[in-house]
This record gives C-alpha cells, sequence and structure tokens, in this order.
C-alpha cells in the first residue's frame, strides 16, 4: 500500500505540496480485510478550510477506501500546541512516502525523522 500511495502522491498537480504521509493501520502494519489508509498531507498554503481540503485530492484513485487529513505547513508546526495527542501519534506512526515535513516540535523524542519507510512494515501488502 505505501508504494501505491507513493505513485499517487507523485502524480499529484495539488500547488504548494509539501509532503505526504500514511498513518494509521497501514503505517503500523496491522491493517486487515476493510481497513482503509489514513493520510496527512501538508501544503504550503491553501485558501480552503480544513474540512474542505481532502476535495481537492483524487482519494477515488487509491487501491483502497482512503481519508486525508490536510494541513497547510503553518498548521503543522503549531500541530503540537493545537492538538498534542494526535501529534504525538503522528510523530509516532506517519511513514512519509513522498516529501519530509519539518519534525513535529514538542511531539516525542529529540532524534531525526526515521527514512521513509518503516522496517517492521508488513511484507504481504496489498498492492
Amino acid at each position: 500500500m505505501l508504494a501505491a500511495v507513493e505513485r499517487w502522491a507523485r502524480e499529484l498537480e495539488l500547488p504548494g505540496l509539501v509532503a505526504v504521509g500514511v498513518f494509521g493501520s497501514y503505517a503500523r502494519g496491522d491493517w486487515g480485510v476493510g481497513s482503509d489508509v489514513d493520510l496527512v498531507v501538508i501544503v504550503e498554503r491553501s485558501a480552503r478550510p480544513p474540512i474542505e481540503r481532502p476535495l481537492d485530492l483524487p482519494l477515488e484513485k487509491l487501491p483502497v477506501p482512503a481519508e486525508a487529513i490536510v494541513y497547510t505547513r503553518e498548521e503543522w508546526e503549531r500541530l503540537p500546541e493545537t492538538s498534542p495527542h494526535f501529534a504525538a501519534v503522528l510523530a509516532r506512526e506517519a511513514v512519509w512516502v513522498f516529501g519530509r515535513p519539518d519534525r513535529l516540535a514538542g511531539s516525542g523524542p529529540e532524534e531525526a525523522l526515521p527514512p521513509p519507510g518503516r522496517a517492521d512494515q508488513r511484507t504481504d501488502e496489498l498492492p
């Protein structure tokens, strides 16, 4: 699934695209039948309200149902203050398949982001 999301992200025609990551069951490797893929997308800026931003994404082109949260870079940088629990989840789980956002300040150990992909990802993934 990570490879499919990476291909999808590279084909996006989204102005100001900074990064695309997968979190949730596909990032943790515990997905199952009926799992959707959870995406976090970071853009430089957006005039749309947050609830409308996923409308710009062709999620239907992914091989399984998908949900996306789209943050501006400024919102991403403030996430540890505005939503510390979710920032910690993303810092721990997100597998970045396109681009690399700045590390979420205050969201975990003061270490660099891991490389794209994860050593513990399942090898029997759907395409």
